[in-house]
């Protein structure tokens, strides 16, 4: 999954959000370098990557993808499960998504000590370009698609993902609606195994 739905399945503690976030960054075992709660965020990413791999519906969402845009269907795929989160966010949350996008750079200013240094390098960008608000329209995740092309070694053709989902876009939608309860319930079971102690 990608930025929003790791941060939405992270609950409410900052820490664990903060180190969902950041565990793309992490390499390895140097995850016991991290406080408890970082910790326990990092190895929630884990496990919600591994579930979200390997599960037979967003195998669907990924092989209608491969034709045009190969290795980097599964990326796709997680920034398109991402606009659905965001568009329908208040099914959710509570808290507007303005809202939770901005306690969330507030949560990342404050702890820039404890920061991988690809997560501070991309900092900025995703501040000031609102990532998070902005996968709510295709227009954004056009913008946020693109932006990854160009930085890609290969040929990646994500350029023209956005005019795929507008494509397909309800199957997509049914796809991510299928999915997702799936992800929260797995997330929820996995975050009360870690927070016995469990790891």
């Amino acid at each position: 999954m990608n930025f929003l739905a790791h941060l939405y399945l992270s609950g409410t503690d900052e820490q664990i959000q903060l180190g969902n976030f950041i565990a793309d960054s992490v390499k390895g075992k140097s995850y016991l370098n991290f406080p408890e709660k970082v910790l326990q965020g990092i190895l929630l990413h884990r496990s919600i990557d591994n579930f979200t791999d390997n599960h037979p519906i967003v195998e669907i969402t990924k092989k209608r993808l491969r034709g045009s845009f190969h290795k980097y269907a599964p990326v796709i795929s997680d920034i398109y499960y991402d606009h659905f989160l965001a568009k329908y966010w208040h099914e959710f949350s509570e808290i507007n998504l303005e809202n939770y996008a901005s306690d969330f750079y507030e949560v990342l200013n404050k702890n820039k000590d404890i920061l991988p240094e690809r997560t501070l390098q991309m900092m900025p960008h995703l501040i000031k370009g609102n990532w998070l608000v902005s996968y709510r329209s295709v227009e954004g995740i056009h913008r946020v698609l693109s932006g990854m092309s160009r930085r890609t070694s290969f040929v990646s053709n994500m350029e023209n993902a956005a005019e795929e989902l507008n494509a397909n876009y309800k199957l997509y939608e049914q796809e991510f609606r299928l999915f997702f309860p799936e992800l929260i319930a797995h997330a929820k079971a996995i975050s009360l195994t870690l927070e016995n102690g469990q790891k």
